[in-house]
């Protein structure tokens, strides 16, 4: 992933039906360059298979939006995550995406086929093959809270490369020790291709996640090349403690461009101007471990459907 540009667009959006010229808008302001010819793959936050308004997850209208642009741009798109429960294909035909993006040359891809990559930490963790092969990757995260991470903002959302039920026991496996969960998220960084996040904050998810939290509109699109600028930024403009997230903590632990408030560059919107309702989180972190039951539920689901 790209890690030296801490530019942040933000930009109002009060309405989905506004978001492809917002989409254009952000793409313009970061000047991604070389999408032509190029394989790219779009990764929405699905989490499980829901109904269209669900805030947990990536509007439609969003994974449209920039599907429509990236095809203008000359790319070849992939659609594809890895949700909690269930197939990406399922998420994505019951929460209308796959119906959005229905008469548009895209592939849906389920993330199925992982390959095998070692961390800085030593950790080997199965990723999809089709976000390590891509040439460049979109990642489409959901603003909300997190009861265990606080805030999924850009890096937490690219966990979901992670294929099946190895995240659940990822999520065993490291525990709430020394912040070795965060630290396997950030460990993921340098393994992805570039391209850039681009954040729905529309309606987003407050107060508790990744699932059941309440709806709050924002009104906001935010867009960056560098996901760790981009985390900081958003956590300023929450008015959110960095300190409070696990996530920026071991960004800022490491020292990652972008983990610096005062080096991110607005070449939009600046923050005073936007003046957005209070944005509530978790105020107890739940522990990242997983029960080994929803382990073992989560397995006999995904063989039942081969």
């Amino acid at each position: 992933m790209r890690v030296d540009d801490c530019r942040l667009a933000l930009l109002p959006c009060p309405e989905y039906s506004a978001c492809r010229l917002a989409v254009a808008a952000l793409f313009t302001a970061l000047k991604p360059a070389g999408w032509r010819g190029r394989t790219v793959l779009v990764k929405p936050n699905l989490v499980l298979a829901r109904n269209r308004n669900d805030p947990a997850c990536t509007h439609p209208a969003v994974v449209r939006a920039v599907c429509e642009h990236l095809l203008d741009l000359g790319a070849c798109v992939l659609v594809g995550d890895s949700p909690a429960f269930g197939s990406a294909r399922q998420a994505m035909e019951k929460n209308g995406t796959a119906g959005e993006l229905s008469g548009l040359p895209v592939r849906l891809v389920d993330f199925d086929t992982p390959a095998t990559v070692t961390t800085a930490s030593g950790c080997s963790v199965g990723v999809a093959r089709a976000a390590l092969e891509c040439d460049l990757l979109v990642n489409l995260p959901k603003l909300k809270a997190h009861s265990q991470l606080l805030v999924t903002l850009a890096v937490k959302n690219l966990f979901g490369v992670v294929v099946g039920w190895r995240k659940q026991w990822l999520h065993m496996r490291m525990g709430d020790r020394d912040n070795r969960f965060a630290r396997l998220i950030v460990d993921l960084l340098p393994l992805l291709p570039e391209g850039l996040s681009l954040i729905d904050g529309i309606v987003a998810m407050h107060r508790t996640g990744p699932m059941e939290g309440e709806q709050l509109r924002l009104g906001i699109l935010a867009g960056a090349l560098n996901p760790v600028a981009a985390d900081t930024g958003l956590l300023s403009l929450l008015r959110i403690d960095h300190a409070t997230s696990p996530v920026w903590r071991e960004c800022a632990a490491r020292g990652l461009a972008g983990s610096k408030n005062e080096d991110i560059i607005y070449p939009l919107t600046s923050p005073e101007d936007l003046h957005l309702p209070p944005f509530e989180v978790p105020e107890r972190l739940q522990p990242i471990r997983f029960n080994p039951r929803h382990i073992a539920a989560s397995i006999g689901k995904r063989l039942m459907r081969q």
